[in-house]
């Protein structure tokens, strides 16, 4: 539970160095290289440092990223990854000798890119045209039979009409019509070349004088005109369309053979991302870079702990200035956070919220503590948190390379897991009712069930929602006891007892006081009730810490009126302890929900296999219903206690003495999708 101490460190070194003295800082991952490293000179003109535009080169780094994401697609596509990258998966280590190696073959493996892409043009280009020789292909088919090119109008005395009728016709038909329309003409030949349902192909020829009537009675007859052209018959075009198709067919089969060669060069691919990845980062923090013709000069910030190392490692190695200082007040210092295996898991959650500010503590421990247990109440069922538990625990340890966050993220909801199932056997709930449901339906035995270690929230809610209030006081007083260390640790103690001891009397008078009313102690169903006198003392408490919070709720006001009015608005407050405290009722509510819901699956399950008997048909139902339903309510009220918990965590329990505000630390690293470097 600590915020990391950081110190200010500037490296002053060789231009010929700059490049290798970044890789090795990207490599170890431990500065943050400063954003004002940009400015070291402000109030006065540099003629010794300038800087270098590097935006040219990283433009043709993160191109190169894109071409090879392209080319590694190309190839997934044709041959999947044996090993695809998961959430899970991690980036696999490199030793710096591979790195060097495959930097070497850079140029070799960029032509391959090229390539890939080159194929992945050509394919897309003969899929686009398949689909259009194919369509042509069906086109053709109703006109295989015709002697003509398609595009045949005639001969020097006749005109020809070649295309299509809605429906199916006969030739006799087509005459009728044209000769309904012009009775006048004579020598009109018709000669059907296919007919469907859909469509009757036609040829129609007549004398040329007569061609502007018949073209007019067949445009009556909604004629349509092919899409077909061309000076061949249809059966040589449909001859030329198939060996054209299979000719792109062997072309694609090819291209695919060809793409499939580069499979065990997948690696590589990988690589070549990975490593402009890195160079575009790196010639970003150059470009900012002040240099002189034989120097340069970097500012950042490290952790405290790893400055000896640092400070040997660079000077071994290279002909160096390396100091550390400690930073300004004034300084937006990077927060960066340590904790023990019980609480890092948390400091995702931390991070969400915010970050630590200037002086205040890391509060990844307290919450770890109630996140467990508040996540556990929710959920509140042993099965559902063995699967949780089991589940996170078998993919730590099969991913073993796992990024760490994610790492933590799967802690996180093992440690929730084993919550749920304390407060499950606390309960007694195991998938609900279900060895009761069980052992009734399929054996017969009413006395067979899972007894609660403490007592069932459904058989006594109110028990329940009292339990509820007590933890959410604990939590709201852990918070305010947090907020007292601070002001005492910064030498506030006027601070701290005017906005902590006083509220402390307040909120904790207020309900012994409570406690002492025999009304109030039924109705939360309390077997006990504080002695009057301990009710006498707690109103005194009241009305002391009332009157000091009225006093100086509004110190900082000189003018007294000001002062009161703040002071009573302070007091006002109370009404928000009382929501904070209501909103711990969460925890009744989505507890009985998972029961509620884990109990209404079984009862469905029961009620279907006992109408059918029982026996091996009755209990596959049960058994099916049973998972179906199980699942949904574990995943439903998993994400409500992952939601509801948070809340309580970020509203109620840091709104007591947590302002945030901190800035992550960001060292300048390898983000690399698929290899890490190591030394």
């Amino acid at each position: 539970m600590s915020v990391l101490p950081m110190k200010r460190v500037l490296i002053v070194g060789l231009r010929k160095d700059r490049k290798q003295i970044l890789e090795l800082l990207q490599r170890k991952g431990v500065v943050e290289i400063s954003a004002d490293r940009s400015e070291p000179h402000k109030d006065q003109d540099d003629t010794v440092f300038h800087q270098i535009d590097m935006s040219s080169a990283r433009a043709t780094f993160d191109k190169n990223v894109t071409l090879a994401s392209q080319a590694l697609d190309v190839l997934n596509q044709t041959v999947p990854d044996p090993e695809p990258v998961t959430m899970f998966s991690g980036r696999q280590k490199m030793t710096l000798t591979d790195y060097e190696t495959n930097v070497a073959k850079r140029d070799r493996i960029m032509e391959m890119v090229y390539r890939l892409g080159t194929l992945s043009k050509q394919m897309t280009e003969i899929e686009a045209e398949l689909p259009r020789l194919e369509m042509q292909l069906e086109t053709l088919q109703p006109w295989l039979q015709f002697g003509y090119p398609m595009n045949f109008e005639g001969t020097r005395c006749t005109r020809a009409f070649i295309g299509t009728l809605p429906n199916e016709v006969t030739s006799l038909q087509i005459l009728e019509e044209i000769g309904a329309s012009a009775p006048d003409i004579t020598g009109v030949d018709v000669t059907i070349i296919s007919a469907s349902t859909e469509q009757t192909c036609i040829m129609v020829v007549c004398l040329k004088q007569d061609a502007q009537k018949v073209e007019e009675a067949l445009r009556h007859m909604n004629f349509a005109r092919p899409a077909l052209s061309g000076g061949d018959a249809p059966l040589k075009q449909a001859q030329d369309t198939r060996a054209k198709i299979e000719q792109l067919q062997t072309k694609a089969a090819d291209i695919q053979k060809e793409i499939s060669s580069y499979a065990d060069r997948r690696d590589q691919l990988k690589f070549i991302i990975d490593y402009f990845t890195m160079r575009s980062d790196k010639y970003e923090v150059l470009s900012g870079l002040h240099q002189s013709n034989r120097t340069f000069l970097l500012t950042g910030y490290v952790e405290d702990r790893f400055t000896s190392a640092l400070e040997s490692l660079l000077t071994a190695r290279f002909n160096c200035i390396v100091e550390f200082s400690v930073p300004d007040e004034s300084e937006d210092v990077p927060v960066a956070l340590k904790n023990n295996a019980f609480s890092a898991p948390l400091e995702s959650v931390i991070e969400s919220y915010s970050l630590p500010g200037k002086g205040e503590d890391d509060p990844t421990l307290p919450v770890s503590i109630f996140y467990y247990v508040l996540f556990g109440l929710m959920l509140s069922d042993a099965a559902y948190g063995m699967i949780m538990a089991i589940g996170c625990a078998v993919i730590l340890k099969k991913f073993k390379n796992m990024e760490d966050s994610m790492r933590k993220t799967i802690q996180m909801f093992m440690l929730c897991g084993i919550g749920t199932i304390f407060w499950g056997f606390m309960f007694g709930s195991f998938f609900g009712d279900a060895t009761k449901v069980i052992a009734t339906t399929f054996f017969g035995r009413t006395d067979i069930s899972l007894p609660p270690i403490w007592f069932e929230p459904i058989s006594l809610p109110i028990k329940m929602l009292t339990f509820s209030f007590l933890l959410g006081l604990i939590h709201l007083f852990t918070g305010l006891g947090l907020k007292l260390k601070r002001c005492i640790r910064e030498h506030r103690i006027l601070d701290a007892i005017y906005d902590v001891v006083f509220w402390y009397m307040l909120v904790g008078g207020s309900v012994i006081y409570l406690l002492t009313v025999p009304m109030i102690t039924s109705m939360l169903g309390v077997s006990f009730v504080l002695p009057s006198a301990a009710g006498q003392v707690a109103a005194v408490l009241m009305i002391i810490s009332a009157i000091g919070i009225i006093l100086t709720g509004g110190r900082e006001s000189r003018n007294w009126f000001k002062r009161i009015l703040k002071g009573l608005y302070a007091l006002y407050g109370i009404t928000g302890y009382l929501s904070d405290v209501l909103s711990y009722s969460r925890l009744l509510a989505l507890g009985l929900a998972t029961s509620v819901i884990a109990t209404v699956f079984n009862k469905m399950g029961s009620m279907v296999a006992t109408g059918l008997g029982g026996g091996v048909i009755g209990f596959i139902v049960f058994l099916i219903i049973f998972i179906i339903g199980h699942l949904l309510n574990m995943a439903i009220n998993a994400l409500g206690a992952y939601v509801h918990t948070n809340r309580l965590q970020y509203v109620e329990f840091f709104g007591k003495f947590y302002d945030g505000g901190g800035r992550k630390f960001r060292p300048f690293t390898e983000n690399t999708k698929y290899y890490k470097v190591q030394e």
